[in-house]
């Protein structure tokens, strides 16, 4: 029986949180399926100038072998207080054999109750709200605890998605998904160097963000500013 891997399609998303993942895992054979999920197949805004349509919806999958859930600014945080997604996610989630997340996708599986007590990471300008979830943040390109998987900020997706194929397929498999898409980082100003970061600067982006995402939310919001 072919195995399900669900990636979560929201409005507002960063497109690469789910399209990196995305081209790793279809690199796997025919015993697992990739699928994109939403609350029906319409074409919905990223925060890049493109628009992704779902090819399922949550109705038609509701117990996948593994759930991924991207990440965002605003669209991930208003994901954050959408209970028909956050239900549709325990569902499934309760149902996989490993639920995954990249950048702050993980807040939207803290939202939806799944990381209380749980090790978990997100994008570093946003790591100190997983506590807010009842969750233990770290500062790790990406975290296994039990059956959840976070990633780190954007690109960490792409790792986080070579350790879920590794786990599934095997090693093999991981290497030879590497290859198909010569995953093999050489970035031209070399690594970040994050003793130079200055983490403070990026707080008042983070918190318009949250603002935006949860204007209609103000009892979400109040929790995760407060």
């Amino acid at each position: 029986m072919t195995k399900t891997i669900a990636y979560v399609l929201y409005p507002g998303l960063t497109a690469l949180d789910l399209i990196g993942p995305l081209t790793v895992t279809a690199a796997l054979d025919g015993e697992y399926e990739s699928v994109v999920v939403a609350r029906d197949l319409a074409a919905l805004d990223t925060d890049a100038a493109v628009r992704l349509g779902a090819t399922a919806t949550f109705d038609q999958v509701t117990a996948p072998h593994v759930v991924v859930v991207p990440g965002g600014t605003a669209g991930t945080f208003a994901a954050c207080a959408d209970e028909e997604l956050l239900r549709w996610l325990r569902t499934a989630s309760a149902a996989a054999e490993v639920t995954a997340s990249v950048c702050t996708g993980s807040l939207v599986l803290g939202a939806a109750g799944l990381l209380e007590g749980r090790r978990a990471t997100t994008h570093w300008g946003f790591r100190h709200l997983l506590p807010k979830f009842g969750a233990v943040a770290v500062a790790e390109r990406w975290v296994r605890d039990g059956d959840v998987l976070t990633a780190a900020g954007v690109s960490a997706g792409i790792d986080m998605a070579l350790q879920l194929v590794r786990e599934l397929a095997g090693e093999q498999a991981a290497r030879l998904s590497q290859l198909v898409i010569e995953y093999d980082p050489e970035p031209p100003l070399g690594p970040i160097d994050w003793s130079e970061v200055d983490t403070a600067a990026f707080a008042p982006f983070g918190e318009a963000a949250l603002r935006e995402g949860l204007a209609d939310h103000p009892e979400l919001l109040a929790r995760l500013t407060g």
